[in-house]
């Protein structure tokens, strides 16, 4: 698919003054036609017939004379709206918002736009946001941590979505070595009594990603005792879901040397839980996070973290969508991938550090 060249919408540094110039205005400047500015500017497959002395000429005098693009005339010649759709639970919490940054660089460089509806977890929300961005035109639909419930009607990529769905191509963290690396980090440590913080219901990565802990620890013969687990509660993006989980762990007066959560904002909620108890953090409890979002490296105690690259995996997202518009235009039914895997890494930070003899939860109350 020929990707359109984008316009510079500078100014003439010579007349700040300068409004934009119409196609036809532009053509007769240069002595062209409207049509030959149309191909050149649009990157038609027709420009490989045009000189690129030519095509320089054009691109010139376009950023000279403040030339913009109609998109409009555009999509309704090329019968497409060069538009994508988004879906995401909310754009408040970290993990939405940076896989959406990955989404938007590789969209912005491809003179993509995008529309981006939240669900909030909400079944109704769910069932009516895919169908208001088909009949907006989308080409695509890029759904981050969200289950599929409609009709497959469109190029879909998931984000962290499990489920095999014809046409639906998921894009994955490698959740087994992940589950390696946080338990082998705690387990380097001397920790064995580890208290854990699983995902809600409704997260795409509760299930795959407690299995792997779950799988880790027995391999390093951690015994997980059930009165240290807990379960997040609640859609909030707020920490206190993180501190709520973390207190009802401190209830049962059980001890433990480190806490694995489900991800970074629940581990920050998680640690002012256990500081109000009188513990510190990492001389009583290590806590380790997953995620590594942008406020996890300056928390205080700055957050030990299993890294999922999730710029990485919106860019991915976007790459592939955009591949398989180009593929699905050049021919039918062109392979369609199931799954994209992307690795994991360990961030080790300041919230984790080795054990000490007796020294747990337990024995600071």
């Amino acid at each position: 698919m020929p990707r359109p060249r984008k316009i510079p919408l500078t100014k003439n540094l010579n007349n700040s003054k300068t409004q934009a110039i119409s196609l036809k205005k532009l053509a007769a400047h240069l002595g062209l036609s409207p049509t030959a500015l149309s191909v050149v500017l649009n990157d038609a497959p027709a420009a490989s017939a045009i000189p690129q002395e030519t095509k320089d000429r054009i691109f010139e005098a376009a950023e000279k004379f403040n030339y913009r693009p109609n998109y409009f005339a555009r999509s309704l010649r090329a019968q497409r709206s060069f538009t994508l759709g988004v879906i995401v639970p909310e754009l408040s919490d970290g993990y939405s918002a940076m896989v959406l940054s990955g989404v938007e660089a590789v969209l912005s460089k491809e003179g993509y736009f995008y529309l981006t509806a939240s669900h909030l977890h909400r079944d109704d929300l769910l069932a009516h946001h895919p169908q208001m961005l088909a009949e907006r035109q989308v080409e695509g639909i890029i759904a981050v941590d969200t289950p599929i419930r409609f009709q497959i009607n469109l190029p879909v990529i998931s984000v962290s979505g499990h489920d095999r769905i014809k046409g639906v191509t998921n894009v994955i963290l490698n959740h087994t070595q992940a589950a390696r690396l946080g338990v082998g980090h705690l387990f380097a440590l001397g920790h064995r009594e580890i208290a854990f913080i699983k995902g809600q219901d409704f997260s795409s990565d509760t299930k795959i990603r407690w299995e792997t802990i779950a799988q880790a620890a027995r391999k390093r013969r951690i015994k997980i005792d059930a009165d240290l687990v807990t379960q997040l509660e609640g859609d909030t993006p707020s920490p206190e879901i993180g501190y709520l989980a973390a207190k009802k762990i401190l209830a049962r007066k059980k001890p433990f040397t480190a806490l694995f959560a489900f991800n970074d904002i629940s581990a920050i909620g998680a640690i002012r839980a256990l500081q109000e108890s009188g513990l510190r953090v990492p001389e009583d409890v290590s806590v380790l996070g997953f995620d590594d979002i942008y406020a996890a490296a300056f928390h205080n105690p700055a957050l030990t973290t299993i890294r999922q690259p999730l710029f990485e995996m919106g860019s991915l997202a976007a790459r592939t969508l955009l591949q398989r518009l180009s593929e699905e235009r050049v021919k039918d039914g062109a392979d369609i991938p199931q799954t994209l895997t992307v690795e994991p890494e360990i961030v080790v930070r300041r919230s984790t550090a080795p054990v000490k003899q007796k020294n747990s939860a337990k024995s600071k109350r």
